[in-house]
């Protein structure tokens, strides 16, 4: 069987650093940070008391407000950042067959400020009976975004959730990637979206240790590869690509963001929260995608590495980069965009894909940020290029973006600029 060629036609996001698209690029190539203190909830007695939160996020732009009342936070993001990709793209959604057209959408949370609200609500008030929310249940389960989504547009094809943690997005777009190429659907409205920045969120990470405690400069806390990282910032938001099988989107004369060339998927089967110490995952799920878009490493520009700021997973996705790129290591440039978005979890992949994609567009890196100091740990190779601090110009043709998940769940998607 002759597997279809799959594009991306429509790009959509609500970050940290920008509700749009051109205000999210823009700042990324500026080198913004999203951190701050958090202002969901009041965090003053946590060790934790910023996060990259979206700013100014009104719902009633994508929702009516009767409506989005009936929706977590996580899903109004995600069906604003479908509705953006599917307005980019310029798909007459009334004139597509609806039936070949799907949703594959995830979280990696999914409604945790829902369930945290109900839960705390029933203990205050439970010897009064159990009171709960109709919608607590259709609010919380994280499949619910994608259901949304395929509703408002009545798109009838496949239509789930991914949950893979951090990689949730990135298996999202495989899924998606691999249902069109086998000639399952026209066109999948895929992505991820994000809103755990709440007490049980803040709290969980806290109990692990694994969030940054830089209170006092919440900006710089997000810093991949330097010896002073702490732990991840956390971030919510949304991101959303429309994947159409190429004759498709030529025969409407859709605009062409980048191909799909490949992805990769693997399991560390190591530790529940981290990554293998020598990377094996990371180079597994590497060599997987650069396999499945029949490349050589040396086809590689540019990786958006996973690079959270944390102690040990910065290290062992070096190690990979390393030794399933060899010489040519030196010769690409990488970058932690979560420098300034912070880490969106099951949403990070979509995002940062969006990332990758926009740099082969316009021949950008987007910097690593806040890196003042070298780790002494010889297995950061300071020779290669983290493009630290400020964007650099490339030409870009291929980008690979990474992202690693609790559980040992990894995934890579590879894109590369579009010729007929």
């Amino acid at each position: 069987m002759e597997l279809k060629r799959v594009v991306v036609t429509g790009l959509g996001a609500i970050t940290p650093v920008g509700n749009t698209i051109p205000e999210f690029w823009e700042n990324l190539v500026n080198g913004v940070s999203g951190a701050g203190p958090i202002t969901h909830f009041d965090a003053s007695k946590f060790k934790t008391h910023f996060a990259c939160e979206v700013k100014n996020f009104d719902s009633s732009m994508y929702i009516d407000r009767k409506e989005a009342r009936k929706m977590d936070l996580y899903t109004q993001y995600a069906i604003g950042v479908a509705k953006q990709a599917v307005e980019d793209s310029g798909m007459d959604v009334e004139k597509e067959d609806r039936t070949r057209i799907g949703v594959i959408f995830g979280a990696g949370i999914g409604g945790i400020r829902t369930f945290e609200d109900e839960i705390s609500n029933y203990a205050v008030n439970k010897e009064n009976g159990p009171r709960f929310n109709p919608f607590f249940i259709p609010k919380m389960i994280s499949d619910i975004a994608a259901g949304q989504i395929s509703i408002i547009y009545g798109f009838h094809g496949p239509n789930y959730a991914t949950c893979s943690a951090c990689a949730t997005s990135t298996n999202a777009i495989a899924d998606a990637f691999n249902l069109i190429r086998l000639g399952k659907a026209n066109a999948i409205v895929t992505g991820g979206s994000e809103a755990a920045i709440a007490a049980a969120g803040v709290g969980g990470f806290n109990a692990m240790h694994a969030l940054s405690t830089r209170n006092d400069e919440p900006e710089k806390a997000s810093r991949p590869f330097s010896a002073s990282r702490d732990g991840f910032v956390m971030g919510e938001g949304g991101g959303c690509l429309v994947l159409e099988e190429l004759e498709h989107a030529k025969a409407r004369g859709a605009r062409i963001y980048a191909e799909v060339a490949g992805v990769g998927m693997s399991g560390d089967a190591y530790h529940l929260t981290a990554s293998h110490p020598e990377g094996l995952g990371a180079r597994l799920v590497m060599l997987n995608a650069l396999e499945d878009a029949e490349m050589r490493p040396e086809d590689v520009d540019y990786i958006n590495v996973h690079g959270t700021s944390t102690p040990v997973g910065d290290i062992s996705e070096v190690k990979a980069i390393k030794e399933v790129f060899g010489d040519h290591a030196y010769k690409l440039n990488i970058s932690s965009t979560k420098s300034m978005t912070g880490h969106l979890l099951g949403a990070a992949g979509a995002v940062e894909a969006i990332a990758s994609i926009l740099a082969i567009a316009n021949g950008i890196i987007p910097p690593t940020i806040n890196h003042e100091e070298e780790d002494r740990d010889e297995n950061i190779d300071y020779n290669l290029n983290f493009t630290f601090n400020k964007a650099q110009k490339r030409e870009v043709n291929v980008a690979l973006s990474n992202t690693f998940g609790f559980g040992g769940h990894n995934a890579c998607a590879i894109f590369k600029k579009y010729t007929d």
